[in-house]
This record gives structure tokens, C-alpha cells and sequence, in this order.
């Protein structure tokens, strides 16, 4: 066996001994299957292990496990034991008791004796069907997920797939991932299926795979297309075909548009989990807005308004895949702003202005992510750098508003020590006080108190 097959991390490495160990003692077989193999054959460490145990029922095991782990065992019918405080998910084969697979949550019972191979014909794409024995060190291989990696090819396992329509999700984010081709029959199998009656938190966690994890964005949501599964994205497949000036985006239409500026992201994430889905987000439904506002006249496209027009299918587009409000809220305005950074820089604006766009966006760094990729998705026009964004960016470091909304300087406790009561007058006085900061007229509290008494005469 390769060398590669060799899990590094010792956490890991001692989690998976100790339970080869207890289930060989047991008369059973531990197999490393799915992603886990998977990245071993690319030369890559896994961040966490999918195993599959023949031989052993499911309450034998889940003795065994809790005398050396703290088990979730979820499920007695479909048996999958999480180990808690590990990133390590151990099951049993499972098989359906029926064939039907138009039937929504299919009832599954665990087999134990199920062969490896039948057991990984229920997996999703061929170079998740593989599985590796890490005491004999066999590796299993009956659809030739190693021959598909090598040709870059994303191929279901079997019809089995059909039994979870979410797996079209899983081929998106796995093809802009791992820079995949799918397989024609694997698109014309996809066509057939449908997202409808699938939770969003599962439909969510793909897309976040996609944004978070994607090298070419662009290769999931062109496969997406062809699956024709752009129709339960209506925000997306109204881009398709929504032109724009050729002078501007010689690349093409506003889709062709997205996925550009997605693939750029893509090359320009940090890491930072929350900045970039945020960023992300931003940069998927930045031109939600041009296909109600883009109008062809004397031989011009343009799409005047499209940023405000755009909030509300943003809206709608991410209510639809999460519940997370506070991250829509994040996003929303980078969808309304994001051509303000040049439109700033154009009118050297003030520092007014560059304050309460931050307070607007919240970030105005992630503004000018979002507004860089927009700027550099149109090739074959020369990228040439985004200066407005580093103008902007300049200036909010040094207003120390980049990553932050000014924080109010006056504050209702502070009208109170100035006898001021509490009321509708009061609530008027802060926020004319927060205006006045934003415009500069002050800039520390000595000055705003002073502010405020030159402005109580008016509430008496």
C-alpha cells in the first residue's frame, strides 16, 4: 500500500487504531471509506474519518465504543455512532426496505453482514465508493473511483444515487472542489431528480462547501445548470442570459459575469470562515438586481439601479437556505453597496461619507472584496488592479472603520448627567449627536458633551 495512506494526525491515527482494534477482537472488519479514502488517494490528510464496520451488530459495537469514547448513537434502524469531541462518524451498512426509490426518506435497516462492495454501491460518486482496511491494508475498489480521480471525471456509483436527490448539491461542491468534469450519464441521472421536500440545513451546508472550499466555483454552479437545477434558484437563472455592455463585460452575460467574480473570490479567500461566506455571499448575488433593470437603448445595455433592486431577491435567495439572519443581514448590504467604493473614489469623497457608508455596510472590507471581484470578473478585459478599493480601504484604517460602524460617542447616560430627561426629545438628541460625529464636527466625548449643551437650548 502507498505510503500515502498513512493518517498523520496522531488524534486521529490513535482513534482509528483503538477502533480497529476492539472491532477485529469482535470478529468484525473496520474500513475507512468516502471522503476519507478519498483525500488519502489525492496525497491529501483527511480533517476527519468516515468509517464503516462489517461483521459486528450495531449494540455489540455501541458496547464496545462507550468503554473507551463518549458515542452518539443516532438512529437503531440505520446505526451511525458519532464520537464526541472527535471528528470521527462510524456506521454499519445499511440497506432499504424498498426499491422505491420515489419514495421520500426511505426506510433503511442496518446489515452488518452486507459485503463492502454492496455496501459501497449505496455511496454517492465513485471516488467515494472506495474503502480501505487499515490492518490488512486492502483497499476496495469496485467502481473505479481511482481510475476517475486520475481522469479528473465526478461519476455516480450506481442508480443507488437516486435515493438522495441532495447528492446533486454534494456533485456541485464536490466539482469545484476538486476541479471535477462530471460525467455525462451522472448529468442526465441529476436531471431527473428534484431538491423539493429537502431540508434547507442540508441544503446549506453544501452551498457553504461551495463558497468555502471551492478552487473553481464556477465548475459546481455550471454543473447546477445542466442538471437543470437552476430552476429551484430563480434569482440564479434569471442572470442566464441577462446581457450586459459589451464595452464593460466583454465576457458576457451577467451568469457568465457571476462566475467569474466567484472564481476570483475563490483564488482570493483567508481563511477566516465568517469574512469569506459573508464575501462570498456578496459576490454570488451582487447582480441579483440587473435582470428587472437592465434595458438595451441606442445600442447601450446598462442596469441603473440594479444594486437597490437586487436587496430583495438577495433576501429571498438566502431565507430560502438559512435561517441565519444576522449573516443575511451582513450580506444584504454588500449587495446594495457594492458599487459604492469607485463611485467614493471617483468623488473623493469625504470622511463623512466613507463613515456612514461603514455604517451601512458594517465592513467595508469585506465591501471591497466583494467590489474587487466584481471588478476583476470580466475577462478577456485585462484585470488592472482595483485602486478604489485601495483608496477606500485606506481610507476607513484611518478612520478605524474598515472592520468596524463608528461606535456613538454620546449616549442616552451621557444626556441624563446633562439633565436631559428621558423621552422622545432625548432619543432625537443622540441620534443628532451621531450625525454630527459622523459629519466630524466631533470627534471625542469632551467635544460631543459640548455638542450636546450647545443643542439642549433647542429642547427647552
Amino acid at each position: 500500500m502507498p505510503a500515502r495512506f498513512r493518517i498523520e494526525d496522531p488524534t486521529l491515527a490513535g482513534a482509528l487504531r483503538k477502533i480497529e482494534q476492539l472491532v477485529r477482537r469482535a470478529g468484525g472488519r473496520t474500513w475507512l471509506v468516502g471522503g476519507s479514502v478519498r483525500d488519502l488517494v489525492l496525497g491529501q490528510q483527511p480533517r476527519d474519518l468516515d468509517l464503516e464496520v462489517t461483521g459486528v451488530p450495531p449494540g455489540q459495537i455501541h458496547a464496545l465504543l462507550t468503554e473507551h469514547f463518549s458515542v452518539q448513537f443516532v438512529g437503531k434502524a440505520f446505526a451511525v455512532f458519532k464520537l464526541q469531541g472527535l471528528p470521527v462518524d462510524l456506521s454499519i451498512p445499511s440497506r432499504t426496505l424498498s426499491d422505491d426509490t420515489s419514495l421520500p426518506g426511505l426506510l433503511r435497516q442496518a446489515d452488518p453482514n452486507m459485503p463492502i462492495d454492496e455496501a459501497l454501491a449505496r455511496r454517492d460518486f465513485t471516488i467515494n465508493a472506495m474503502a480501505w482496511d487499515p490492518d490488512t491494508l486492502e483497499l476496495r475498489d469496485p467502481f473505479n473511483g481511482r481510475g476517475d480521480l486520475d481522469a479528473r471525471i465526478l461519476r455516480h456509483a450506481s442508480n443507488r444515487f437516486a435515493e438522495d436527490p441532495l447528492r446533486v448539491l454534494r456533485g456541485m461542491q464536490l466539482a469545484a472542489r476538486l476541479e471535477l468534469t462530471v460525467a455525462p450519464e451522472t448529468v442526465a441521472l441529476c436531471q431527473t431528480l428534484s431538491q423539493e421536500g429537502q431540508p434547507s440545513e442540508r441544503l446549506w451546508e453544501e452551498w457553504k462547501k461551495l463558497l468555502l472550499q471551492g478552487r473553481k466555483p464556477s465548475l459546481g454552479l455550471q454543473f447546477l445548470r445542466h442538471c437543470g437545477w437552476l430552476r429551484f434558484y430563480p434569482e440564479l437563472a434569471s442572470l442566464e442570459g441577462c446581457p450586459q455592455d459589451p464595452i464593460w463585460h466583454p465576457e458576457g452575460d451577467v451568469w457568465i459575469h457571476t462566475l467569474h467574480c466567484l472564481d476570483w473570490f475563490a483564488a482570493e479567500r483567508t481563511g477566516d470562515e465568517p469574512d469569506d461566506l459573508a464575501v462570498g455571499l456578496g459576490v454570488l448575488c451582487h447582480d441579483f438586481g440587473k435582470p428587472v433593470t437592465t434595458k438595451e437603448e441606442y445600442g447601450h445595455v446598462s442596469s441603473r439601479g440594479h444594486e437597490s433592486e437586487g436587496t430583495g431577491p438577495t433576501q429571498r435567495f438566502l431565507e430560502r437556505l438559512t435561517n441565519q439572519h444576522s449573516l443575511i443581514d451582513e450580506v444584504v448590504p454588500l449587495v446594495l453597496c457594492h458599487l459604492r467604493p469607485r463611485a467614493l473614489h471617483d468623488a473623493n469623497a469625504s470622511d463623512s461619507a466613507v463613515r456612514r457608508l461603514a455604517r451601512q455596510v458594517q465592513r467595508i472590507d469585506r465591501l471591497v472584496r466583494v467590489a474587487r471581484a466584481d471588478h476583476a470578473g470580466r475577462p478577456p478585459k485585462q484585470f488592472d488592479g482595483f485602486p478604489a478599493g485601495e483608496w477606500l480601504l485606506a481610507r476607513a484604517r484611518q478612520l478605524e472603520v474598515d472592520r468596524q460602524t463608528p461606535s456613538p460617542i454620546i449616549m442616552g447616560r451621557h444626556l441624563l448627567e446633562l439633565g436631559i430627561q428621558p423621552g422622545p426629545d432625548m432619543g432625537r438628541l443622540v441620534d443628532d449627536c451621531y450625525e454630527a460625529q459622523l459629519d466630524g464636527v466631533f470627534a471625542t466625548l469632551e467635544e460631543g458633551l459640548a455638542y450636546a449643551k450647545s443643542k439642549r437650548s433647542a429642547l427647552c
